[in-house]
């Protein structure tokens, strides 16, 4: 039964991959109609399928951070929309649930960045310490 797992994560990366590209496709064109999704960039910076493909977590983040909680409330609104239009141009056996998180990954490098620039970083860094 082992030798399914690779296979399934596999599968799980491309489906995930093609539902990023789909979404992210939608969002650049402003295919959805709504004014703060239109208003603002939406980067899909990843999305993460459940094994059985029905559940996709979407990570987002509006560029430059700006007015995430009311880019997150967009995308939930407009949720059933985008589902119809990924499970149209995906071709799978069940339409995937989508679920819209901010993406955090970025606010976590900015602060290790800065740790990274702190001065008794650098200075254990530049061996002085």
């Amino acid at each position: 039964m082992k030798s399914d797992t690779p296979e399934k994560s596999v599968r799980t990366l491309r489906v995930g991959e093609q539902v990023r590209h789909i979404l992210s496709e939608i969002l650049q064109r402003g295919d959805v109609h709504d004014e703060v999704l239109a208003s603002h960039l939406v980067s899909v910076t990843e999305v993460r399928m459940s094994p059985d493909l029905r559940h996709a977590t979407v990570f987002v983040k509006p560029l430059l951070g700006k007015d995430e909680e009311a880019v997150l409330k967009a995308l939930r609104t407009n949720t059933a929309y985008l589902q119809r239009e990924v499970a149209h141009r995906i071709k799978m056996k069940y339409a995937a649930k989508l679920k819209f998180l901010a993406d955090e990954s970025f606010d976590e490098g900015s602060h290790i960045d800065a740790l990274l620039r702190s001065e008794s970083v650098a200075r254990d860094l530049d061996g002085g310490g």
